[in-house]
């Protein structure tokens, strides 16, 4: 199944995606089945640079779950991944990470033929610095200013994006709050991706109870494998 039809159908269906984030600088490329089991799907990415092939082929050998590519360069595309979150930085008024990195990747990507998932891609204010904004040149929408935030959703929505990516960044001390959650929710009818300083069940749950269609886990699975399965237990 395609990864966008999957996306929408579950959540036509009301039914919530854990998916789990992998950096492929820093994901042994053995044990994978265990370390991904129960996750609807797993995103591939990172900030900092470095290659996904190595780490997108041992998912395919290891795993069953759909690998979609999460990158944070050009140099982390890999044709043979499931599909590609294609992103744009809309809380950015940086026009290199609105446009001008995507025309750069833009043949690439069309001559792979991979399936390709416009995503307007919005960084909040986490309480920390994060990797996203410094390797992008972006600063976070402030997290109390939901109203702008819920049009800066919008504006992507309006402008063709297929899904929103709402972003406290990686290892972020505050995670996107349930209020923004429920105001770009309120506000948006695609499918809606969050992330970022998520490190407990609870916190999981409470961002799918105020609208979140899939929630993404990285930085604490990366440094607590073993907690996978608090994640994954929650499938409606």
């Amino acid at each position: 199944m395609e990864i966008l039809k999957l996306i929408l159908q579950s959540a036509s269906e009301g039914r919530k995606l854990f998916a789990l984030l992998l950096d492929p600088e820093k994901t042994a490329l053995s044990g994978l089945a265990q370390r991904t089991a129960g996750a609807d799907l797993v995103l591939v990415g990172g900030s900092t640079g470095g290659g996904s092939t190595p780490l997108v082929e041992a998912l395919h050998a290891q795993t069953e779950q759909p690998v979609v590519l999460f990158p944070g360069s050009i140099e982390q595309f890999c044709p043979t991944a499931d599909a590609l979150l294609f992103l744009s930085v809309m809380s950015s008024d940086n026009p290199e990470m609105l446009l001008h990195r995507q025309i750069h990747a833009a043949r690439r990507v069309y001559e792979s033929g991979i399936e390709s998932i416009a995503t307007g891609y919005i960084l909040i204010d986490g309480g920390t610095e994060s990797a996203v904004a410094r390797s992008s040149g972006s600063r976070p929408l402030d997290r109390d200013d939901i109203q702008r935030i819920a049009d800066t959703a919008t504006a992507a929505e309006l402008t063709g994006k297929k899904v929103i990516y709402l972003e406290a960044g990686s290892g972020a001390k505050i995670p996107v709050s349930t209020d923004i959650i429920r105001a770009v929710r309120h506000q948006i009818s695609v499918p809606l991706i969050v992330g970022g300083g998520i490190c407990s069940r609870e916190m999981m749950e409470a961002a799918f109870e105020a609208g979140a269609d899939i929630v993404v886990v990285g930085n604490h699975l990366e440094q607590h494998p073993e907690q996978i399965a608090l994640f994954t237990g929650r499938k409606e």
